[in-house]
């Protein structure tokens, strides 16, 4: 989902508070975090935005977190796993809530930049994660695979995102 925006709580955590590993019941309940985060953001966005192409990018990010978010669901199914939460996605859940409550009072273009840079910042902290904390901990070959095939999706919202941000003369 670009995972979620929020997985930027999570490294602003001492590293003896995250954990080393996640099991996958863990990692599922992450990802799940995550993409709600986005797809609440999104949604405000959506709503907020003045910019067409902030709109636009807001619009994709719903869509495809929605997207992820359905196929860790099925995953989760398939594999027989509840996702179980944990301190990473607890960590996640607030920091989207703080994201969202300081996005909401902006409006126009001071709430297009900080929506674009919360989700540059949250983008590149997904990407970390992602490489750090979920992939070396996944367990299971499918569980592996739904991160593998997220990644390169991050790094394309991360990518998007900065354009946008440069666009916006958002303040780095």
């Amino acid at each position: 989902m670009k995972f979620t925006i929020v997985l930027a709580s999570l490294l602003a955590l001492p590293m003896s508070a995250r954990a080393a590993t996640l099991p996958d019941a863990e990692i599922l309940h992450v990802l799940h975090t995550a993409n709600t985060g986005e797809i609440a953001e999104g949604k405000l966005a959506k709503a907020q935005a003045t910019s067409k192409d902030v709109q636009a990018f807001a619009d994709q990010m719903v869509t495809e977190h929605q997207k992820m978010d359905k196929e860790g669901d099925d995953l989760a199914k398939k594999l027989a796993l509840a996702p179980k939460d944990n301190t990473t996605s607890q960590a996640l859940r607030d920091g989207a809530e703080k994201t969202q409550a300081n996005l909401k009072p902006l409006k126009g273009a001071e709430f297009d930049r900080a929506y674009i840079d919360a989700q540059v910042k949250d983008h590149q902290t997904v990407l970390t994660d992602i490489d750090e904390l979920l992939l070396p901990s996944a367990t299971d070959a499918q569980l592996k695979k739904l991160l593998q095939d997220a990644r390169p999706k991050v790094a394309a919202h991360l990518q998007h995102a900065k354009k946008l941000q440069a666009s916006l003369g958002a303040a780095h």
